[in-house]
């Protein structure tokens, strides 16, 4: 079974399944990417150990997206001579596969990490060419449960749905059981307004106060915010002790991780949240805003982590309760470890295999594919300062709000 994906770029948590559909028996597997990299990512990529191809480099660049239009891909497909062709986006370029799936009478199947939540305002021209696309599918591929529900608002049945998990190398990350961790928090994300990594620093204040003793926040990362968040961070010294790692290799993540106690991801909006992953993997509980896609599925508000709106007071008393109780803590670092076991390669590999078996009419136990937690993977003086920290915050975030 020849199976020919089309995507945007070559993404860190996406690579390691490919190597296994790669070597997976019966397969025949081939990615076609539009572009190596886009200019805002800054990932550390993996080995790549199977058929890749790279189309002539062509985007538009609006509102911050990256909008690929390649019609070199269509020589490409037909030359390929796919079984099934995987499209996971609706730029120009996953457009040209589709039709050439329909053309030559060759399976599609649709697969997206969006959500039901993150699609919900999306324009009418969107939500038409969305239908098209999955009218014309065999069967869909989900990364998350919201992205099944997602497909559901479509029409689609669940016979034809399958998961394919965002993950990481759960096992890379799995703490010592003596580890030392001499952070209250990590911050680990981007440096942007919409990561919101002010109010990181706004909740490690208000902890600190609660707990009255100074708190420890560390953030990895870089973005445009670093500056303001240097200023603000200096600003209040007096409650937060803030260490500064800049952009982290993929092989330091998990010292790092393992050196905190609490993860923080206030995000404004996130199909899912893959530091998630790492976070937990890590032993660590997390506070999550309801922003992303991570919360209520991998993090669960009073078992592994909060899920809160984005109040800092709220936020520190949920820190507050696991810094302060040991029993507690542990109990909600070995949840996360066991939450984040079924969100493997292994696993996701098999949900794509699955969903193209069932495009080609064998077969498949929906419910099952993705599912199965057995699967196992191969191989953070003064109120003023505190009030500008929340000040500093609003401002960037209502810049943004203007601009959208």
């Amino acid at each position: 079974m020849r199976i020919v994906l089309v995507t945007n770029i070559p993404p860190p948590y996406r690579i390691p399944i490919f190597n296994r559909l790669a070597r997976w028996p019966g397969i025949d597997f081939h990615a076609i990417f539009c572009v190596q990299r886009e200019p805002n990512r800054l990932w550390d990529l993996p080995e790549s150990k199977f058929r890749q191809h790279f189309l002539r480099e062509s985007f538009l660049t609006y509102r911050g997206r990256y909008i690929h239009h390649n019609p070199d891909v269509i020589p490409l497909l037909l030359q390929l001579k796919a079984d099934v062709i995987i499209t996971d986006g609706f730029n120009p370029t996953h457009l040209y596969a589709y039709f050439v799936a329909c053309m030559k009478n060759c399976a599609h199947v649709a697969m997206t990490d969006g959500t039901h939540s993150s699609e919900r305002s999306l324009s009418l021209v969107h939500r038409l060419v969305r239908r098209l696309v999955y009218r014309g599918s065999r069967s869909f591929i989900a990364a998350s449960e919201d992205g099944k529900r997602l497909y559901h608002s479509y029409g689609v049945a669940d016979s034809r749905c399958f998961f394919s998990w965002l993950c990481v190398a759960n096992e890379r990350f799995k703490p010592k059981p003596d580890v030392n961790r001499p952070f209250d928090f990590i911050y680990c994300s981007r440096m942007e307004t919409s990561k919101d990594p002010l109010f990181a620093l706004e909740v490690a204040c208000q902890t600190a106060k609660r707990l009255r003793r100074r708190t420890s926040l560390l953030f990895v990362g870089s973005g445009s915010l670093d500056p303001i968040l240097r200023e603000q961070s200096k600003l209040n010294a007096y409650w937060v002790d803030v260490r500064f790692k800049g952009f982290a290799s993929q092989q330091a993540l998990p010292g790092l991780y393992q050196s905190a106690k609490i993860f923080l991801f206030p995000s404004h909006a996130d199909v899912w949240g893959v530091v998630v992953n790492e976070a937990c993997a890590s032993g660590l509980p997390v506070l999550v805003s309801p922003h992303a896609g991570v919360a209520g599925e991998l993090v669960v508000d009073g078992q592994n982590g909060y899920v809160r709106e984005l109040n800092a007071n709220a936020w520190a008393d949920c820190a507050k309760s696991l810094l302060q109780n040991a029993a507690q803590w542990q109990e909600f670092s070995q949840r996360s470890l066991e939450r984040v076991r079924r969100y493997n390669f292994e696993s996701a590999a098999a949900g794509i295999v699955d969903a193209c078996r069932c495009a080609l009419g064998y077969q498949v136990h929906a419910e099952r594919s993705g599912n199965a937690d057995t699967r196992d993977e191969f191989g953070e003086p003064g109120d003023p300062a505190a009030a500008t920290v929340a000040g500093a915050r609003a401002a960037t975030v209502a810049a943004v709000a203007r601009n959208r």
